[in-house]
């Protein structure tokens, strides 16, 4: 199983962490530090090694930070974590706050704790975020302290070896573009700039730019490593040896030249020295990065990751890829949720329905020829109450039965060479209350007006986002979490810069993938998710109409639960446009399912209202 179900922190030991942590204030010249939940990357996934946030508070969502000051320690959560830290943490050990409408910067410049020394750690933060915090503090009077060691890490006795995953090839068919021709255009992008070279810190960046895959984390199929282009002349690679083999080392030899992470530094160090202006995302790349460079002589031009739009525009092959294994996930997601309803109401656990969807994908992939190569994260298996905590983690813990009346959230995805899914389907066990049937069909018309949106070029997800709330709002409610997120191939499941929220600013384009996952979450009582992943199509006429316009083409397969529809509730257009999906669900996967039980499900599940 790739999933592991063990608690994975305890709130207990937080207490004993942080009197460590403060005795440590004296001898690094700082009254306060703060630690986030991303690592050396900057990434959303972290190893073992880099899990310091949870760790050290006992949180293991996958955003937040935490501020210990002498007296008092605060952790910052957005409202997908809101219910999970307050479950996980020890509640007189921590104050709560939101990460969102308070963020750090703007808490300390309202501390008034006039003269505070604050340290990080400057390889897990971005340069933007430190030039927030610095200014906030200089209008204290105080300052940024800048560690030569991760604080948590001096304190951690028995911190895991960080990991040496396998790296891969991604086979052309899928990659779609050639790794020199990649690295050719971003070695353009920086001679046009004016700069001498740009650092790529992102590792999703570094594998789609290099055509390849690694292991180094559970669900996000990237190397953890980082890349130097230069304008003229070859790249260099850094990173551990040992994750090549034979055949990656020749094949990556003939692109770049490789170099070990430990001489990452000292590379910096070196276009510094030789007064080289240095590309580097302040938004992805570590601050870190841009110290070496400056304290060197060089200087750090300020410029998005070259990569990350182009990586984000899927082209055809990567498309064509998507689709396949969409077709693949969506005949396991059939099986598995035939499956479901065939057992006793109350009979099944969380737990249990995560390990049978797992399961079947396995099975699936290797009787279709695409192995299920890890899940995508961890699946979310929620059920009544549980299903409110928008990012539950199901462990032995907080496992619970799914008991008649009820309904399942399950938030699911999987790793295939050909493409990344993420699929979300709330089902109902037994005879659902109709207070909540209703919650699930505004839910659902928020789904349904995002993926029948026609929009000019242009458009930006914060444009869109309140398509998908428009129900909820004239019911009196929404939900904490963006409509949508750009989605990888073969890489991370979270990707941007797309994405469909209020703070979605990129401009929507041809071949971006996004989720679209409108919610309703009730504390202690319910929660509701429908997701289904789309693509940007190319601008369209409409007949009648003055301009062509982009709009969404629906990726994911897999039947809705018709019986927590309030058919009342929907409109003519958009019963036709899930009467289609239908109809299209039952064409596309039925091939997959002709020997199987699960076929006279689908045909039923998939009925026309």
């Amino acid at each position: 199983m790739f999933q592991n179900f063990e608690v994975l922190s305890s709130p207990d030991q937080a207490a004993g962490r942080l009197a460590r942590l403060r005795a440590s204030f004296a001898s690094s010249g700082v009254d306060a530090m703060a630690v986030p939940r991303s690592d050396e990357y900057l990434g959303e996934y972290v190893p073992a090694c880099a899990e310091r946030l949870a760790w050290l508070t006992g949180f293991t969502g996958s955003a937040g930070l935490v501020l210990v000051l002498d007296d008092t320690a605060h952790i910052f959560v957005d409202g997908r974590y809101a219910a999970q830290v307050r479950a996980q943490t020890d509640p007189a050990a921590f104050d709560y706050q939101d990460l969102i409408a308070t963020p750090l910067s703007a808490f300390l410049e309202a501390s008034g704790r006039d003269g505070l020394r604050l340290g990080i750690d400057p390889w897990t933060w971005p340069s933007a975020e430190v030039q927030r915090l610095e200014a906030a503090l200089a209008r204290l009077g105080g300052s940024l302290v800048h560690l030569d060691r991760n604080p948590v890490d001096a304190i951690w006795d028995d911190r895991p070896q960080p990991p040496l995953g396998t790296v891969t090839l991604q086979p052309i068919t899928y990659a779609g573009v050639l790794a020199r021709d990649k690295l050719a255009a971003m070695a353009r992008t920086v001679a046009e700039a004016g700069a001498d070279a740009v650092v790529l810190a992102d590792p999703s960046s570094v594998a789609w730019s290099f055509n390849i895959r690694g292991q180094d984390l559970p669900s996000t199929p990237h190397p953890l490593s980082r890349a130097i282009i230069p304008a003229s002349g070859r790249p260099t690679l850094f990173i551990d040896k040992r994750k090549t083999g034979i055949e990656a080392e020749a094949y990556l030899t003939q692109l770049a030249g490789i170099a070990p992470p430990s001489a990452f530094d000292e590379a910096l160090a070196e276009l510094g020295r030789r007064g080289a202006t240095v590309m580097a995302d302040p938004a992805v790349a570590s601050h870190a990065i841009s110290m070496l460079v400056e304290t060197a002589g060089g200087t750090v031009m300020a410029a998005p990751d070259p990569a990350r739009l182009p990586r984000a525009c899927k082209n055809e092959a990567e498309i064509a890829a998507s689709a396949k294994v969409h077709v693949q996930d969506g005949a396991a997601m059939v099986r598995f949720l035939a499956w479901l309803d065939a057992q006793q109401p109350g009979t099944i656990d969380e737990i249990g329905a995560a390990r049978r969807l797992e399961q079947i994908r396995a099975e699936n992939g290797e009787a279709l020829q695409m192995p299920l190569k890890a899940l995508s994260f961890d699946t979310i298996s929620g059920a009544g109450p549980n299903a409110a905590i928008m990012h539950y983690r199901v462990n032995t813990a907080t496992n619970r039965r799914v008991e008649p009346g009820e309904m399942l959230l399950i938030d699911s995805g999987g790793q295939y060479v050909a493409g990344t899914t993420d699929i979300t389907r709330t089902i109902a066990v037994g005879h659902v209350p109709e207070e909540q049937k209703r919650f699930f069909t505004l839910v659902l018309k928020g789904m349904i007006a995002i993926s029948r949106l026609r929009f000019p070029e242009g458009t930006r997800g914060v444009d869109i986002d309140a398509f998908a709330r428009i129900a909820l709002w004239q019911a009196g409610a929404d939900f904490a979490h963006g409509t949508g997120h750009g989605v990888g191939s073969y890489l991370s499941v979270h990707e941007g810069p797309q994405s469909i929220s209020r703070r979605g600013m990129q401009a929507l384009l041809p071949g971006m993938i996004l989720s679209n996952e409108p919610g309703y979450y009730r504390d202690g009582s319910f929660g509701i998710r429908i997701e289904n992943l789309v693509t940007v199509h190319e601008p369209r006429q409409i007949e009648g109409g003055d301009r062509p316009m982009l709009g969404f083409e629906t990726l994911t397969l897999c039947p809705i639960d018709t019986r927590l529809i309030v058919r009342d509730l929907l409109d003519a257009g958009e019963t036709a446009w899930l009467d289609a999906y239908h109809a299209r669900v039952r064409a596309e996967l039925s091939p997959l399912l002709a020997a199987d039980p699960a076929l006279e499900w689908l045909e039923a599940a998939t009925a026309t209202l």
